[in-house]
């Protein structure tokens, strides 16, 4: 491992027409992705590689078409203003894919622009907070560049990477990034309070980040022996840890331990997680797989959606034909869920979007992609209650689906369901 000065030093062995993979999440070099800026006058047709990155995405603005193109994995909301369906695109895969993707070679990946903790005494340095698709990229990558961060903790599980298969890296210190904690909504608490009804004493969880997952997390803390094996997680889960309600002694899977692929929380949450052996941070090929995910317990997995029509097609990764997130791993562990002893697969969104649309659909919204299939879609919950689809025609489903919709809502699914009836019969 060469140790440089400067980013122009580090970046130096990046040349044009080659892919780089980024390191994402909270993980994002973000000082690495400055200086490739600078050194965008003499690179062309390079393309980004990366799930969701925190931080700046300047790499993406117009002005830098002719040096960089990205492809994303997962779409962020700092991407989602340049996306164009061309320079900057989207790859639609399952996070349990992901890692296989690069290794295969379907997704080749010419250098690996990581951030990582400071080497210990066998000189192995740690992936930190995003494991995911990173190991796959840093062991197939020619080049791996990395940025040495004190303050990236040290994560154990799949992340250690000896010093030997880094060939550049640049010594940096900064904070890594954290979300602003926001102030849950009185539609959001019922939410929370809707799908934590649901989650049993001993159930092992699956959620992500944001305002559902925080509202049900606030909900459980009554509940004894959790267990938490999911793609990522967060402080609303963190204070589960810290009380004790997720304890994860009935794991018969990683018992003992949170297994996740990649974390995103506080300040106070990175410190917990350095060199903790109760925590691990796993491939996401692994961690998805859904035979691992089935063999505990009691799988809960709470997912989100932007709409869901009457059948129980689920629209997750885009408004209408817009691309907004991505694939991620809602289907990895929605089977999953499905398929453990006492597992429940969940879909939890508001009845509404923030314009007072009903997200309770007759048909899905034209241009939008079914990311969930209806026969993967068991229980569905939104402020208003909780149906359970499983078992359920499509007539059974349209009604209980429109008993959860916001009541102004209602009346107009009752008339466009009839009228989308009508024309089954004409056009059989």
């Amino acid at each position: 491992m060469k140790i440089c000065n400067t980013t122009r030093e580090v970046l130096s062995a990046i040349d044009s027409n080659q892919t780089v993979f980024v390191h994402a999440g909270a993980a994002t070099p973000q000082f690495l992705l400055d200086g490739l800026l600078e050194e965008a006058p003499r690179l062309t047709n390079v393309e980004l590689l990366h799930l969701h990155t925190e931080g700046d995405a300047a790499y993406a603005k117009p002005e830098y078409k002719k040096s960089f193109r990205v492809t994303n994995l997962f779409v962020g909301s700092n991407v989602r203003p340049y996306m164009d369906y061309d320079r900057i695109d989207y790859l639609p895969c399952f996070l349990s894919e992901m890692p296989e993707l690069i290794r295969s070679g379907a997704k080749k990946v010419d250098v690996a622009l990581i951030q990582v903790s400071p080497p210990d005494k066998h000189g192995f340095v740690s992936l930190g907070v995003s494991v995911d698709t990173a190991k796959a990229a840093v062991e197939s990558a020619k080049i791996v560049i990395a940025q040495i961060n004190p303050r990236m903790p040290r994560v154990h599980g799949d992340g250690m990477v000896h010093i030997n298969n880094i060939n550049y890296a640049i010594e940096h210190s900064t904070e890594l990034y954290s979300p602003k904690p926001k102030i849950l909504t009185e539609v959001e608490k019922q939410i929370g309070k809707n799908v934590a009804s649901l989650v049993e004493d001993g159930a092992t969880l699956q959620f992500g980040i944001g305002a559902i997952p925080d509202a049900v997390c606030a909900e459980l803390v009554g509940h004894k022996h959790l267990g938490l094996h999911t793609e990522m997680w967060s402080d609303g889960a963190f204070e589960l840890v810290k009380k004790g309600v997720i304890d994860n002694s009935l794991k018969k899977f990683h018992r003992g331990k949170v297994t996740s692929a990649f974390l995103i929380g506080s300040r106070s949450m990175y410190d917990f997680v350095d060199d903790n052996m109760t925590v691990l941070n796993l491939e996401s090929g692994y961690i998805n797989f859904p035979i691992n995910i089935m063999r505990n317990p009691k799988v809960t997995a709470i997912n989100s959606a932007v709409e869901i029509d009457l059948t129980g097609q689920v629209c997750a990764d885009s408004v209408g034909s817009r691309i907004i997130s991505g694939v991620g791993g809602q289907v990895d562990f929605l089977r999953a869920a499905a398929l453990s002893t006492g597992g429940k697969p969940i879909l939890a969104l508001t009845s509404t979007s923030k314009n007072g649309h009903s997200r309770i659909k007759t048909v899905l919204n034209t241009g939008a992609g079914v990311v969930t299939t209806r026969a993967h879609v068991h229980y569905v919950v939104t402020e208003y209650g909780v149906v359970n689809l499983y078992g359920k025609s499509l007539h059974e489903r349209a009604r209980l689906l429109i008993q959860i919709a916001h009541p102004d809502h209602r009346e107009n699914l009752e008339k466009e369901l009839f009228a989308l009836n009508q024309s089954r019969i004409i056009n059989r």
